[in-house]
């Protein structure tokens, strides 16, 4: 009875006091009257006070003074980094004068054969084609500089990331210990690795090495534990009933088990390492980042496209190749005979390939002939004159490009930074503990104001709101876009198709490459970083929004079609809520990746914290560069949590 009558008076209540989040603003506006005041009253101002920062800038300095001064003679340097900085170099120029001395053809027809071994006939002409390609355009050289430093940079990140991977795969206490290392490692901009590598090796090879295996192992390790934590249980069960030990479980169970995770951390590793081996040529790493940098310097968009072309080319070949290769037990290569299955088709390839490089070294066709090569630069350099004459202003009625730009920082961005950097620094903080704790526990909220806290701790809280203003302004254009591209694409196999190629190419280009016609569209400054960061963006969210719509339920989907629901009614009603897991995945990766072009859009006039990562670098200035970075990643942090909602279910006593 008791019970009966504490119920009745909460029957009556309105449905929205019923909602759990209205608990939490009473709670948040009762907080907000007592400290709202007193904050007030303390710290009137917008910016961070000054006695709640701590100036790194002196003991870092004197860190990187004492490495510059003992770079030379300290046994540290001289009997460990000596020894692997050499041990780099001399891989990089093995493989090197190996891919020389196959020559063109031959490394174009082991390239096409692989490709056929792994994944058929289709991909290994692709392949073909991609290669012939690179030496069409003038890159064959330094398409073969990158694909060396590649193959390093790839087998030291996979060594690295499995080693890792199996002990926090085999160990509770390693995964937990290395889950933050690795979050870490992965939002920490690719440009503030430099920093540190560069003032230990110096500009080269070995520091773009280094720095690429540092920023490419972390998926090879998440996917390697990943599989190896996933493994059946019922099946490890079997085996350890047979009396087998720990090792022999791990090799004829757990590994074959976990396949898929490692090809796909295989896959991202390859991916990522191609993009920081290209950002890895501001540090003096030769190839096609180096003639894209080079080229975007001199704003010269046709070598920069010629360049930036193999990049692409090189990375859809990868991923297309390492995709393949997760298929189990399928027969390759169409219509071939059961004779070019397992070995004896590997041994038949190297044979072919091996005979072809011999036959390029024996007719003296190792360079690619001069007679081949086909020059776009000039052709697309009049056509970028072409559009920076009539498409960058003076457009009647619509106005130029340079005016959109002009418009949206003076519209959208001008205002969104001053009014950030208006607001009192506790206010900010409480705005962020607000829709942190919302869509999540106190935890999440708690995690998100110290993040955004230890900005303003470390001295940059008024670019870090400078970068937020831009990164905010970006993912909303980028959700609008993406949020309508996915739909079409989720209603229509034909528009899908169409999307696919440029998704590819747009996913797989580096970040470098989306500079190039920005700049020679919009000039330089806030507004073309952000929409380099946009394009960078939006394949991501299209993918994930056609996925989560594409995967609604079919059964109420038929069901409110035989209500009579019209399409309209069956997005707004079914399939957007039903998908809601997948938009917010969506949103969160576009955070994500709308912030990894932030340090990229410094080089075009972004200025905030990415200008203050590439001072860093350009000047030696360690200090600012890693304040900058680690403020890079806080904000990161921060807007993960405020992007993507807590399971209330798994979290008791939120």
């Amino acid at each position: 009875m008791a019970t009966i009558t504490a119920a009745a008076p909460r029957s009556g209540l309105p449905g929205f006091l019923k909602h759990p989040a209205t608990g939490k603003l009473l709670l948040l506006a009762v907080a907000a009257a007592v400290l709202v005041p007193l904050a007030d009253a303390r710290w009137a101002s917008g910016s961070w006070p000054h006695a709640l920062t701590v100036d790194l800038s002196e003991p870092l300095g004197k860190a990187s003074d004492w490495v510059i001064d003992n770079r030379d003679s300290h046994p540290l340097f001289l009997y460990f980094f000596g020894y692997v900085s050499n041990a780099v170099v001399l891989s990089v120029r093995a493989v090197y004068l190996v891919l020389l001395a196959a020559g063109w053809a031959g490394v174009t027809a082991a390239a096409a054969l692989v490709a056929w071994r792994v994944a058929g006939v289709r991909l290994a002409l692709g392949t073909g084609v991609a290669f012939l390609a690179c030496g069409l355009l003038g890159m064959w050289i330094p398409t073969m500089q990158t694909l060396a430093l590649m193959v390093v940079a790839v087998l030291a990140s996979v060594v690295l990331g499995v080693l890792l991977g199996l002990a926090a795969g085999l160990s509770d206490r390693t995964y937990r210990a290395l889950r933050p290392v690795l979050d870490t490692m992965q939002v920490f901009p690719a440009y503030a690795y430099l920093l540190p590598v560069v003032l230990v090796f110096g500009m080269g090879v070995p520091a773009a090495v280094l720095a690429t295996v540092v920023y490419a192992a972390p998926p090879m390790a998440r996917l390697t534990a990943l599989g190896l934590r996933g493994a059946d249980a019922g099946v490890m069960e079997a085996v350890e009933s047979l009396g087998t030990t720990a090792r022999q479980r791990l090799l004829t169970a757990r590994v074959p088990l976990a396949r898929k995770e490692l090809l796909l951390g295989l896959n991202q590793t390859i991916m990522m390492a191609l993009s920081m081996a290209v950002i890895a040529s501001v540090i003096g790493a030769a190839g096609l980042g180096d003639r894209v940098y080079q080229a975007l310097a001199s704003v010269d968009v046709g070598a920069a496209l010629a360049a930036g072309i193999p990049i692409v080319l090189l990375a859809v070949v990868l991923d297309r190749v390492t995709g393949a290769a997760g298929t189990v037990d399928e027969e390759l290569g169409g219509d071939t005979g059961s004779r070019w299955t397992g070995w004896t088709g590997w041994t038949y390839a190297a044979v072919v390939a091996v005979a072809v490089a011999v036959a390029g070294r024996l007719t003296d066709r190792l360079d690619w002939p001069e007679a081949w090569l086909v020059n776009i630069a000039e052709p697309v350099n009049r056509a970028v004159d072409w559009m920076t004459d009539h498409l960058y202003s003076g457009v009647p009625y619509v106005g130029g490009t340079a005016d959109w730009a002009g418009h949206f920082t003076t519209w959208v961005l001008d205002p969104m930074r001053d009014g950030l950097q208006w607001l009192p620094w506790w206010s900010v903080l409480l705005i962020v503990a607000a829709l942190a704790w919302l869509i999540g526990t106190w935890r999440t909220a708690l995690t998100a104001v110290l993040a955004m806290a230890a900005i303003g701790v470390l001295g940059v809280w008024g670019p870090s709101l400078d970068t937020l203003s831009q990164v905010l302004a970006a993912v909303a254009v980028t959700l609008v876009l993406g949020f309508a591209t996915g739909v079409a694409a989720a209603r229509s196999e034909r528009c899908e198709r169409v999307l696919r190629p440029f998704l590819d190419v747009f996913q797989t280009m580096p970040q470098f490459v989306y500079l190039i016609p920005v700049v020679a569209l919009f000039g330089v400054g806030r507004a073309p970083a952000v929409a380099a960061a946009v394009v960078y963006a939006l394949p991501a969210v299209v993918r994930i929004t056609t996925q989560g719509l594409r995967q609604v339920d079919p059964a109420a989907m038929e069901s409110s079609r035989s209500m009579g629901a019209t399409g309209w009614q069956q997005l707004r009603q079914v399939q957007l809520p039903l998908a809601r897991p997948a938009l917010l995945l969506a949103l969160n990766q576009g955070v994500v990746l709308v912030l990894a072009v932030v340090i990229i859009g410094g080089l075009v006039g972004g200025g905030a914290l990415g200008y203050d990562v590439v001072f860093g670098l350009a000047q030696g200035d360690l200090a600012t560069g890693l304040v900058a970075g680690a403020a890079i990643v806080c904000l990161g942090l921060m807007l993960d949590r405020v992007t993507q909602p807590t399971d209330r279910r798994t979290k008791k006593g939120a």
